[in-house]
């Protein structure tokens, strides 16, 4: 008998975000292997929920932020805010800035050390080179759901904004001292993982369970946190977890981008109950959207409905918004939802960054400006 998994649901659209930084050093711009030390000092202020809040991540050249359990935006942009006022002075102690952005434009994996601890040494045993290659980092975002039997058609019609959400936080032009021709290299990068990519379209909870019993009998995974997809349940805290979007190097962009998945999750949430969820694009049509998104950015042209319709993603965007405005005002987060539009018109992350190699022809420039750019 396939072994059931809980869901324990969220009584309320609760709010959860993970905001990952790479670790530079101040003078160089490279990367620093250092989160050990970093992580001394957050031990040695005796905070436990400064503790909670600062994570270790693959490599030690990471660290992640996270907040609590909030319900708006604004709640979880003040906790990460708070958060990040402590560790940045401590950062800055030991000589390295956070920097933001998906990718370093000339970080070399084979100088990245790995963080201390069984699960991360097993993962680059089983993966290898493509494990080593992980210099990525990106923002997660959990929003609660009420129901089990909601979750998997939540996912699935999530995956119809999957473009938009890649192509606004995009961050990940450049590696290896290269410009790849992507704007997020990051999304190509971590679907090399065996667990990773975009999640199967499952229509019923029965047929995840069975999935996660077939993954554990065949050692594919020992702990469901081992599914590494772009958007994925998590089941022990009643949320989706949303891990499309490449990292982040401005409060106001973060604060866009958690506004727009969290209306997004609400909505279709909303439609899922009305029964009026649209048609779900197919799997192939859905890996079409991420590679567009991930080569093309804010310029794809992405397909946007089960019978292939096609649009700018742009476009898609500006009447998406309006649609969403309704549910921000339920949501408490009518000014960070409008806000999406400034990314639009103030140009993505990886555009800004090509502006400035174009300008200097140099990336460490590049670097500087990501690290510049983190405004709180």
């Amino acid at each position: 008998m396939t072994p059931s998994i809980g869901f324990d649901g969220s009584p309320t659209p609760s709010l959860g975000v993970e905001w990952e930084f790479a670790l530079v050093d101040k003078t160089t711009g490279a990367l620093r292997n250092c989160a050990a030390e970093l992580f001394e000092r957050v031990v040695a202020r005796e905070d436990p929920d400064l503790t909670r809040r600062v994570h270790r991540e693959l490599l030690r050249n990471t660290v992640e932020v996270v907040t609590g359990v909030c319900t708006t935006v604004g709640e979880a942009v003040d906790d990460l805010r708070h958060t990040l006022a402590v560790v940045r002075p401590m950062a800055e102690a030991i000589g390295v800035d956070l920097y933001g952005a998906a990718t370093h434009p000339y970080g070399e994996w084979s100088t990245a050390q790995l963080t201390e601890g069984p699960r991360y040494a097993e993962l680059i045993e089983r993966t290898q080179w493509w494990g080593r290659q992980m210099l990525i980092w990106g923002v997660h975002v959990h929003v609660g759901i009420s129901k089990r039997d909601k979750v998997l058609p939540v996912m699935n019609a999530l995956l119809a904004y999957y473009p938009h959400l890649l192509a606004l936080s995009a961050s990940s032009p450049m590696w290896g001292g290269q410009d790849t021709g992507y704007a997020s290299n990051r999304a190509m990068m971590f679907q090399q993982l065996p667990t990773a990519g975009l999640p199967f379209q499952f229509s019923q909870w029965a047929d995840f369970e069975g999935f996660v019993a077939d993954q554990k009998m065949t050692g594919i995974i020992d702990h469901m946190n081992e599914i590494r997809w772009d958007i994925r349940p998590s089941p022990h805290l009643g949320t989706i977890e949303v891990r499309v979007c490449d990292g982040v190097s401005t409060v106001a962009e973060l604060q866009a981008l958690v506004a727009l998945i969290h209306c997004l999750v609400v909505d279709l949430d909303d439609h899922f109950t009305a029964g009026t969820l649209p048609r779900e694009l197919a799997p192939w049509l859905v890996q079409e959207n991420k590679w567009r998104a991930a080569r093309y950015g804010l310029d794809a042209v992405i397909i946007t409905d089960a019978d292939c319709a096609e649009r700018l993603v742009t476009d898609d965007l500006a009447d998406l918004l309006d649609r969403l405005a309704p549910v921000a005002r339920r949501l408490a987060c009518v000014d960070e939802l409008a806000s999406v539009a400034r990314i639009v018109e103030g140009r993505a992350s990886y555009q800004r960054q090509r502006e400035v190699f174009s300008r200097t022809g140099d990336m460490r420039d590049v670097v500087s400006a990501v690290v510049a750019e983190l405004d709180c």
